[in-house]
């Protein structure tokens, strides 16, 4: 099991212990989980939903899922948004909103979020349309490299100019 931790300003900690190993491992409201890192997950699919929230739920973070840009917008716009960074898919369906825009709107109201981006087709747009010191994660990819990308992102911060 691994466990972060992180509070703005700091570095991410990460501590790790034995699989199966409970009695090892902090619990839910322990000091090292009084600050959850809670991560807005933006997919249309279902299935990649799951495989997304089993990675990065596994790698001690929380998840909120929204199924479309516009869900994702109203969840980042709510009076005390706590999440700590977006991982959104490019291509949202038939939605108004694609995930360019959601990173955007993030960036907007917070300008040292980190951004992950996912995207199958839309690789090549990215440096056109992708906001700056932001990770792309092209599918298929590992669910490792996704918890990689936030703990990266988590660990060295955004820089703001």
């Amino acid at each position: 099991m691994f466990i972060f931790e992180h509070k703005p300003g700091t570095n991410l900690t990460i501590a790790t212990y034995p699989p199966g190993d409970s009695a090892a491992a902090p619990q839910r409201g322990e000091n090292i989980l009084d600050e959850l890192i809670v991560i807005l997950v933006v997919e249309d699919d279902q299935t990649i939903q799951s495989v997304i929230e089993e990675a990065l739920s596994d790698g001690g973070f929380e998840i909120a899922i929204a199924s479309s840009g516009e869900q994702a917008v109203e969840l980042l716009s709510a009076a005390n948004p706590q999440f700590r960074a977006v991982v959104t898919d490019i291509n949202l369906g038939r939605n108004l909103m694609d995930g360019w825009d959601v990173a955007r709107h993030a960036r907007e109201s917070r300008p040292d979020m980190p951004i992950i981006y996912m995207t199958g087709d839309s690789a090549d747009e990215w440096a056109s349309k992708g906001v700056p010191n932001s990770i792309l994660l092209t599918k298929p990819f590992a669910p490792a490299q996704l918890v990689t990308a936030v703990a990266q992102l988590l660990n060295t911060g955004t820089p703001t100019t």
